[in-house]
């Protein structure tokens, strides 16, 4: 049987002129479609399993983790800044307790290295 273009089946979902009608039906028809589980209930429509990345960003959101992650970082911080301190004290400057950057500090450390290493050399 054909239909015309303006003519429309009546047991077809899509001949509903009420879209919210047609995703029911639809809705109603997939589950009805769905095999039951071992014990005759039918499975429910659960969201899909969360991947890697969306577990890890979904724990990463939590305040407990972002409590840990910023004690960590802390922690790391301070260790950084004691070894810069130690260093700076092996460091050969006039006056001996001038404050220097981390970067003023490394390139002093450079210097001072190739001047031991020079005079090692001699």
């Amino acid at each position: 049987m054909m239909l015309s273009p303006d003519q429309t089946d009546p047991d077809l979902p899509w001949g509903h002129s009420d879209p919210e009608t047609v995703f029911n039906v639809i809705k109603v028809e997939c589950v009805a479609d769905e095999p039951p589980e071992a014990d005759g209930r039918t499975r429910s429509l659960a969201p899909p399993a969360l991947t890697r990345e969306e577990k890890r960003r979904r724990r990463r959101a939590t305040a407990k983790y972002r409590t840990a992650h910023a004690t960590r970082e802390r922690i790391r911080v301070e260790a950084f800044n004691v070894a810069f301190a130690e260093l700076r004290k092996l460091l050969p400057t006039l006056p001996p307790d001038k404050k220097l950057s981390k970067i003023e500090i490394l390139r002093l450390a450079i210097c001072y290295i190739s001047y031991l290493n020079h005079v090692l050399d001699v």
